[in-house]
Formats: C-alpha cells, sequence, structure tokens
C-alpha cells in the first residue's frame, strides 16, 4: 500500500513537473516572441531617455536694432500635492494660508486657489498648475513667489513672449500667447521662421537612473528661429505714439491711424493706429485691428492728387488757366457743389481752384477733361482697387467699381474723393509715386530677416519698382503745386516753419450702413511729404469722427498737431536741414508773367527789361551790376508784381516793403541782404520794425509781425471737401442706383 503511495506520489509530482517545465517554456516563447517588443521597450525605458529640445524664437528688432519682441524666461507656480515618500514634508498642508500669500502675487483670489488645490487633492493628483495668475510669472514676480518659502510651491521653468515697450507699434509686431501660438501682425506672418526647428538627445543610464560615463548616443541640436529686422524706426515710431497719446487724451475721435513712409524705397517707417492694445496682456484684447491697411474708407480730397497728377500728364491742366468755381451743372441731377456751400471763390485759376480745394475744378478736369476711362486707367496704375503687397497680414484691397456700371455722377464724384474707396496704405503709395518723381513702389515692412546664431542675412527686401505712373516732369509740377496748398490753401494749418512742405487736405463724410452719408459724421485726414523736392517722409494722418468743440474747424485740431510733430521731429531726428532759400511756386490768380533772366545786366538795363514785360523792379544797392534777383528768373508771378535787383555793392541798403510776404519770402530775401530776422505770429506780414526804403546795413535785425489775412481765413470751414450732392435732392434712377451701391460697399474707418 505504501509502495502504491510512492508510485502515485510519483507518477503525480512527475506529471506536475512536466507541466510546470511545458508551462515555463510556453511563458518563456510568450516573453521572448510574443511580448518581445515590450519588454524591450520597457528595457530601452529604463537605460535610455530621449528628450525633445525646443527651440528659441527669434527676435523681432526695428531697423536699427531696438527690440521690439523677444523670448526669455518664465515660470509656472505649480502646487504638490503629495509627499513623494515618507521622509518628504514639501507639499501642500494647509491649502487657506497657501491661497492667502499667493492671492495678491498671482492676481488671483484666495477662494480661486483654494479651489485648484482642494480639486486636485480630490482626483488624486499629485500637482496642479495655479492658472491663470500662475501661468508663465516673469523673473521678478518668481522671486517673490520664493520669498514667500511656502512648503509645496514650485517653480516650473518656461519661456514667454516679452514686448518690451507694450502697446508701442503692436498692430504691426502682433503677439503670440502663452501657449506659444501667433495670434497676428509679424509674429503670425512670420511664425514659420521665429519659431525654429526642435531637436532631440538620447541618453544611455544605469539601473538607478544615473547618466553613463560616454552615454549620449545621439544629439540633434534645436535650431532657434531666425530674427526679423523691420523698416520700423524705433525713433520715428515714438514720435507718432507720443503724437497719438496727446490728442486721445485731449480728444475723444472714433479712430486714428498714421503712416510714415519713406518716399522713395517704399520702407514703413512708422505704423500706429487708435485705440490699440499691450501685447503683454492676453485678456480681452479687442483691439487688434490694423485700421491703417485693413480699413476701407472714402478719401476725400486727398484723393485729389491723382486726378491732378492725371491731368498734368496729360497735359489737361494749366495753372493760368480759369473758371467759373461755386457749381458744376453739366451732369444730370442736383450740381455738384464746391465745399463752401456752393459759393466757390468766382471766376479763379486752376491753381487757386486746387489751393481751395474745389471740387467744381477736379470735376472738370477728371470728368471732362479726362474722361471715364483714361480717369479709371489712372486710378489702376496709382495702385488703386489692389492690394499694396506690404507684408503684413490682413491688408484690404478696397476694390473698385467696375468700369462698366459707372455712371457720370460716379466718375465725377470719383475725382474729388468721394464715390470711391481706399485704405490708408494704398494713398501713402499713391502719393509717394508723386513725392519721389513718378514711380509706384511696392510698400514692404520687413527689412531682412537673419540667421539668430550667425546673424548672416538669409533674406533682403529692397526697393521695389510697381510701374512707372506719371513722368518726373509731371510730379515735380504736382509738388510744386502741393506745396502752395500747405502755403496759401487748405493746408496751411500744416506748415512747418524752415521746411517745404507739400500736402493735401481731406474732408470725407461717413457713410451708414444703409449707404447715405450720415450728418456731422467725417473722416478728416492730410498726406503730406517734405522737403518737397527731395522728400524723406511722408506721413498721413486719418481721424475718424473726433468730437472737438467747433465743427468749423474741419477736424484741424487733431490731425495738424499729429501731423507737425511728426514731420518736424522726423527730419530734426535725420539731421535734415531747413531749405528756406527754395522758392515756393508762386499764387496764380490771373495771367502770370514768366521773369526774364537779369543776372550780369546792368541796373538801368534790368529795370527796363522788367517793364517791357509788365513788371516792376526796385534797385538794392549801388553797385553797376545786378548779381542776383529775386524771384529768380523763369518763375511766374503777377502783373504789376515788384522784381528785387541785387547790385554788386551792397554795403548800404534800402529796406524794402515786406507787407503781405509769407515769413518764407522774408527769410529767403533777408539771407540775400545779410539780414536777420525776428518773426511774430503767423501768416502774412503787416509790421515790420525797420520801415521800407530806411538804409541799413549787413548784420542788422529785422522784427516783423505776422497775422491771417482775416479771422474768416482761419476760421472758415473747409465742409465736406469730399461731399458735394445737395442733401435732399433726388439723382436719376440709374446714377442713384449706382451711388448707393458704391457707398454700401465702403465701410466706416473703424468698421
Amino acid at each position: 500500500m505504501t509502495e502504491r503511495r510512492i508510485k502515485l506520489r510519483t507518477r503525480f509530482l512527475g506529471v506536475a513537473f512536466t507541466l510546470l517545465f511545458f508551462l515555463l517554456m510556453f511563458r518563456l516563447f510568450y516573453i521572448q516572441t510574443v511580448k518581445a517588443d515590450l519588454w524591450v521597450e520597457n528595457a530601452q525605458a529604463q537605460w535610455e531617455r530621449n528628450d525633445t529640445l525646443h527651440p528659441k524664437r527669434g527676435t523681432i528688432y526695428d531697423r536699427n536694432g531696438e527690440v521690439l519682441a523677444y523670448t526669455s524666461k518664465a515660470y509656472t507656480v505649480i502646487a504638490k500635492l503629495k509627499p513623494w515618500d515618507n521622509s518628504d514634508k514639501h507639499y501642500i498642508q494647509n491649502s487657506l494660508e497657501t491661497g492667502q500669500k499667493l492671492a495678491p502675487l498671482l492676481g488671483m483670489s484666495t477662494e480661486r486657489i483654494v479651489k485648484l488645490i482642494e480639486e486636485g487633492r480630490e482626483s488624486e493628483r499629485t500637482q496642479v498648475e495655479l492658472r491663470p495668475g500662475g501661468w508663465k510669472i516673469d523673473e521678478d514676480k518668481a522671486k517673490q513667489v520664493l520669498e514667500l518659502n511656502l512648503p509645496g510651491i514650485i517653480l516650473y521653468p518656461e519661456t514667454k513672449r516679452y514686448y518690451p515697450n507694450d502697446a508701442f507699434a503692436s498692430h504691426v509686431v502682433g503677439y503670440t500667447d502663452l501657449d506659444g501660438k501667433a495670434i497676428m501682425g509679424i509674429e503670425r506672418l512670420f511664425d514659420e521662421e521665429l519659431q525654429g526647428k526642435e531637436g532631440s538627445y538620447k541618453v544611455l543610464k544605469d539601473r538607478k537612473g544615473f547618466k553613463l560615463p560616454d552615454g549620449i548616443e545621439s544629439f540633434k541640436p534645436a535650431q532657434n528661429g531666425n530674427n526679423i529686422y523691420l523698416t520700423i524706426d524705433y525713433q520715428i515710431q515714438n514720435y507718432v505714439e507720443d503724437a497719438l497719446n496727446k490728442i486721445t487724451q485731449q480728444y475723444k475721435t472714433k479712430g486714428i491711424s498714421v503712416i510714415v513712409a519713406d518716399p522713395k524705397t517704399g520702407e514703413i517707417l512708422a505704423m500706429a493706429n487708435r485705440p490699440q492694445f499691450n501685447p503683454n496682456e492676453y485678456k480681452n484684447i479687442t483691439n487688434w485691428t490694423n485700421f491703417a491697411i485693413s480699413s476701407t474708407f472714402e478719401p476725400g480730397s486727398t484723393f485729389k492728387i491723382v486726378t491732378l497728377a492725371a491731368a498734368i500728364e496729360e497735359k489737361a491742366y494749366r495753372n493760368n488757366e480759369t473758371y467759373l468755381s461755386g457749381t458744376y451743372r453739366k451732369i444730370p441731377g442736383p450740381p455738384i457743389r464746391d465745399h463752401n456751400a456752393g459759393k466757390g471763390w468766382g471766376t479763379i485759376s486752376f491753381l487757386r481752384g486746387v489751393q481751395e480745394s474745389s471740387n467744381v475744378l477736379f470735376t472738370i478736369l477728371g470728368y471732362e477733361r479726362l474722361g471715364k476711362d483714361k480717369f479709371y486707367d489712372y486710378l489702376e496704375k496709382f495702385g488703386f482697387g489692389q492690394k499694396t503687397g506690404i507684408g503684413l497680414p490682413g491688408e484690404a484691397a478696397a476694390d473698385l467699381k467696375d468700369l462698366n456700371r459707372l455712371y457720370p455722377r460716379d466718375v465725377a464724384s470719383m475725382t474729388f474723393g468721394q464715390g470711391v474707396v481706399v485704405t490708408s496704405i494704398q494713398q501713402v503709395a499713391a502719393v509717394s509715386a508723386i513725392a519721389n518723381g513718378g514711380e509706384l513702389l511696392k510698400p514692404y515692412i520687413i527689412k531682412e530677416i537673419r540667421d539668430s546664431q550667425t546673424g548672416q542675412v538669409i533674406q533682403k527686401h529692397e526697393k521695389e519698382v510697381v510701374r512707372r505712373v506719371v513722368s518726373e516732369n509731371t510730379a515735380k509740377q504736382v509738388r510744386d503745386i502741393l506745396e502752395t496748398v500747405v502755403t496759401d490753401g487748405t493746408g496751411r494749418y500744416y506748415y512747418l516753419d524752415g521746411y517745404h512742405v507739400a500736402g493735401k487736405t481731406g474732408t470725407a463724410q461717413v457713410v451708414g450702413q444703409d449707404g447715405s452719408y450720415l450728418s456731422n459724421k467725417y473722416i478728416y485726414s492730410f498726406i503730406g511729404f517734405a522737403p518737397k523736392d527731395d522728400p524723406e517722409f511722408l506721413v498721413y494722418v486719418v481721424v475718424d469722427q473726433p468730437e472737438i468743440p467747433d465743427a468749423n474747424f474741419g477736424g484741424r485740431d487733431v490731425a495738424s498737431p499729429i501731423f507737425k510733430h511728426v514731420m518736424q521731429n522726423s527730419l530734426q531726428y535725420k539731421k535734415v536741414s531747413p531749405d528756406a532759400n527754395k522758392q515756393p511756386i508762386a499764387v496764380s490768380k490771373a495771367k502770370d508773367l514768366i521773369i526774364p533772366h537779369l543776372v550780369e545786366q546792368t541796373p538801368t538795363v534790368a529795370a527796363q527789361l522788367l517793364r517791357d514785360a509788365g513788371l516792376n523792379g526796385e534797385v538794392l544797392g549801388a553797385g553797376t551790376k545786378v548779381v542776383r534777383q529775386y524771384p529768380e528768373s523763369g518763375q511766374t508771378i503777377m502783373p504789376e508784381s515788384k522784381v528785387y535787383l541785387i547790385t554788386d555793392n551792397l554795403e548800404e541798403i534800402q529796406m524794402p516793403e515786406f507787407t503781405g510776404m509769407t515769413l518764407r519770402e522774408v527769410l529767403e530775401f533777408c539771407n540775400i541782404l545779410g539780414l536777420k530776422v525776428d518773426p511774430e505770429g503767423k501768416g502774412y506780414v503787416t509790421n515790420q520794425s525797420i520801415p521800407p526804403g530806411t538804409v541799413t546795413a549787413q548784420g542788422e535785425t529785422l522784427k516783423i509781425q505776422l497775422k491771417p489775412n482775416s479771422p474768416s481765413e482761419l476760421d472758415e470751414l473747409p465742409e465736406a471737401e469730399g461731399n458735394t450732392e445737395e442733401k435732399g435732392t433726388q439723382e436719376t434712377e440709374g446714377e442713384e442706383q449706382s451711388q448707393q451701391e458704391e457707398r454700401s460697399s465702403s465701410t466706416n474707418f473703424m468698421n
């Protein structure tokens, strides 16, 4: 019995061992074959570590290397909720105390911090981030958090995008959010170039997790993002920002946009809008639209520059030709009226009509003389109806209406800036063509892209000519005429002492949602460049619906301080010398005469030549030969006007009569005579300290008083220069429909 039990037990054990053997073999087969990849992966996880290396985002600079956007260290505040082992005491034990101490630093409520901690514990999490206040804080705030010495509070190192100048050029630079996503501006458009490329590395470790000697198995370095240099000039941008800050403190407006450009290259030197935003503040950003390139609006009389240039190019304009201002009745429907309620200025010269911004004159030039097809062709040549390609996201095209759908009144209205929509950047490009001698240039805002590690230039942008739109001679004539707009016309409030400024004002009535014009809602603007004959800067100011005390000011109290502050400071910053020795084109009110060449003649002969030409002459000095004349030969001048003949002996000079002259004319004249000038006031000379005819010597000081010609000149409203239709009148059916469609296609400046 015992032997039998032994045999059964032996057999049982044998079967059991055999089964265990086969089970073991099956297990080994399963591990080594079926699950081999899993165990290899787990093993590699113990002795290998694979990590991603994140690149540093490229920096954005201005043209001179001033930092506008950069990436730097940041820290996220983490609350550790559980100990790592029994000896670990560094974790949150008192959530209320922790919340009370952190709340003021992180800008969060105590309740919010306590809630984050308690919810983390309930979900059995090891740690939680204290967002949003503790998300990517800067180094200064991180130091303050560490100084609290709170158990369980950890600072996790990260990176964050910083904008050192806050709202400075924010619509151009754009911003990235805390997740690193590029939202707008240069940040968005060049996101790929700025991001760089990720790297990686693989390290071998021992069983305790320590890196083995020479344990780096593979390493691919991260490639940092490229640096971008803008054409923006920090100093000029700063002038714009300062001017806008001051104006927005004084006046309420719906919006303001300013662009400063180099008209000879197409570079954008400054661009700013109001309202603005601070890219360092990521909450509730609403004012992100760049109105300078995205908003379309009716430009008003600044658009007349294009009509004028086209008319001169086609030989349809002459300074001395005259016309009857006030109303134009050659189109069906209500007459087109000049902006002074259709009163006009009587029969005046074309030049005077430009200076007074006469809608009737530009209707004659564009509608009557150029005609629809040729006028429309020039609009396209100047770049209207298409994007400029400036290189910023969100640019609008501001389409032109189909040529075949234009009625006579549409064409007439477009000649003075009504019924046509533009963007600010289109206006800048078009007028720059006049300033630079007739070439339409592609505006650009990226100067170059450089490798952030080597500094090598990867991409460089330079002047790009789109096409020639008018001849150099035409451009010069337009510049001369636009200067008289500033010295003697509607732009006189934009005059700068010592510099020749050429420009044009604009007033456009705002179009409502239904396509009709809104009463007492205007967009005021001015576009100008200086120095006139070799312009360094072009400045365009657009002010949308300012709340001004007296609407008769036409918005000049808002727009002119911006233009003058920006232009004058920019010229001085670039060390552009005043050009007072250049003579502006003479104002022509009737048939002007051409001054003969009198230098090298005797005073007697020169005086007779002037009489023969219908002009008066006055000899200055006791010399026997004329060495200079004022004004110079070849210029036009009114009949019976006086020409001064400067002889080769100026030891004793009789003081001329300066009454009625501008400050510039007096400065130029006294510079020739070697006299000093002490001016008081603005406008035209009304009194001089040295009476006419008094014998004087070089080096003496002449004090002059200047005043406007009349109070009405200062206070007269250039009301709605670009809007001439008589309110309440009916247009012909087809034309009315056409204009309503055109108005509806435009948007208010801030829309």
